[in-house]
C-alpha cells in the first residue's frame, strides 16, 4: 500500500462515528481493520511482553475490578516491593523466554519516596539487559516521571479504564482528570505511554467508543493500547458481571486498530479464558501485541509454551525487538522485519 492510500492519523473523533463503527456488520468491520493493520505492520508479528508485579496488595485505590485493591477482601496477601536483583533475574527470564519488553507493576496510588530510588535502578537494570522497559505506579507527578525517563524508562502505563461518563461506576478515589494529568507528565517526560481499559464491566457501546475517543484524540496516539477483558474475581464488586460477549471484543480490537493505525493494540488481561479460535481473530482484527507468561500482575494467563504452540498454528512471530546496550537505540533485524525497515510510517510506532 502507498502512501497516498495509507490510513490518515485522526484526532478528532466522534461519539457517533465511533458508535458507526461498532455497528458495523461484523465482516466489514474486520476487513476494514485488518487493512488498516497490513499499512502499518507485519500482520504476522505479534510484540511480546512479561509483566511482573514488583509490589502487590493493599492498594487505597478503589478500583471495582482489582483484587490489588484493600478496600476488597481477595484473599491476595500484601508484599512489599521487590528485590532490585530479583527483578533482574526475572528480567533475564523473560528474555530467554522470548520477551522483548519487560513490565513491572506496583500496587501504589503513587510511588513513595522511599520506594523510588530502588524503582528507578530496576529501569536502569532491566534496560541494560536489552529490553524495552515499561512501569505502572499510579499516578505521577512531573518531576517523577522526568526521573523515571532519565533513568531510561520507554514506556509508561496508565489505563483510563472507560469513558469519562462511567468512569464514576468504577471508581471514586481518583478522578478522570487525575489519570489524564498522569498521562500528559509521562508524555511531557518524553516517554511512550502504554494507556487503555478493561471491556465488560458493565459499560455500554457508547461508553466504550468514549474510551477509544480519549485514546485517539491524543496527539500522538498512545503507543500501546492494553484492550483487557475483565477477569473476574471473587471479593470485588464486579465478580457477578456477565460475561463479555466474545464478538463484542473483537468489535473492540477492530475499532481500536481503525482509530489508532501505528498503536501497538494488546490482547491483555482475560486471555486465559479466550479460545485458541478468540484470539486468533483478535490477531486478525488488528492486535498485534501480548503478555507472555503464566500471571498478569495477580490474574492467570496462558502458559508460555501455548502461546507458542498457538503462534505455530497461525504462523505468528514474535516481534523481533533488540537495543544497544551502549546507545540504547533500537535495532532491527531486516530478515525478519521488513515491514518496519521498509516503510516510512512505522517510525511512529518507535
Amino acid at each position: 500500500m502507498n502512501a497516498s492510500t495509507e490510513p490518515k492519523l485522526r484526532h478528532d473523533w466522534t461519539t457517533a462515528e465511533v458508535v458507526q463503527l461498532f455497528e458495523r456488520p461484523f465482516n466489514d468491520l474486520l476487513f476494514q481493520a485488518a487493512t488498516v493493520h497490513r499499512a502499518y505492520f507485519d500482520p504476522n508479528e505479534v510484540q511480546v511482553s512479561t509483566l511482573l508485579s514488583i509490589k502487590t496488595g493493599a492498594c487505597p485505590e478503589d478500583c471495582k475490578y482489582c483484587p490489588q485493591s484493600g478496600h476488597y477482601n481477595t484473599g491476595l496477601e500484601k508484599e512489599k516491593l521487590m528485590e532490585v536483583q530479583k527483578v533482574i533475574d526475572q528480567a533475564k527470564a523473560a528474555k530467554a523466554a522470548g520477551a522483548s519488553r519487560f513490565c513491572m507493576g506496583a500496587a501504589y496510588r503513587s510511588p513513595t519516596e522511599k520506594d523510588f530510588p530502588a524503582i528507578l535502578e530496576m529501569v536502569r537494570s532491566v534496560k541494560d539487559l536489552g529490553l524495552e522497559t515499561c512501569m505502572t505506579l499510579g499516578m505521577l507527578e512531573g518531576e517523577q516521571a522526568a526521573k523515571l525517563a532519565d533513568a531510561g524508562l520507554d514506556y509508561y502505563n496508565h489505563n483510563l479504564d472507560t469513558s469519562p461518563e462511567y468512569y464514576g461506576e468504577i471508581i471514586t478515589t481518583r478522578t478522570y482528570g487525575d489519570r489524564l494529568e498522569t498521562l500528559q507528565n509521562v508524555r511531557d517526560a518524553g516517554m511512550k505511554i502504554c494507556s487503555g481499559g478493561i471491556l465488560g464491566m458493565g459499560e455500554g457501546v457508547e461508553d466504550r467508543a468514549g474510551l477509544f475517543i480519549q485514546l485517539a484524540n491524543m496527539n500522538p496516539h498512545p503507543e500501546s493500547v492494553p484492550v483487557n477483558m475483565l477477569v473476574k474475581v471473587e471479593g470485588t464488586p464486579f465478580a457477578e458481571n456477565e460475561d463479555l460477549d466474545p464478538i463484542d471484543f473483537i468489535r473492540a480490537i477492530a475499532v481500536a486498530r481503525i482509530m489508532m493505525p501505528t498503536s501497538h493494540v494488546r490482547l491483555s488481561a482475560g486471555r486465559e479464558e479466550m479460545s485458541e479460535e478468540m484470539q486468533a481473530m483478535a490477531f486478525f482484527a488488528g492486535a498485534n501485541s501480548i503478555f507472555y507468561g503464566e500471571k498478569l500482575l495477580t490474574t492467570a494467563n496462558p502458559e508460555a509454551n501455548r502461546d507458542r504452540e498457538l503462534f505455530t498454528k497461525l504462523g505468528i512471530n514474535p516481534e523481533n525487538r533488540t537495543f544497544d546496550a551502549d546507545t540504547q537505540v533500537e535495532v532491527f533485524d531486516p530478515a525478519t522485519c521488513p515491514k518496519r525497515n521498509n516503510h516510512k510510517f512505522y517510525d511512529a510506532t518507535l
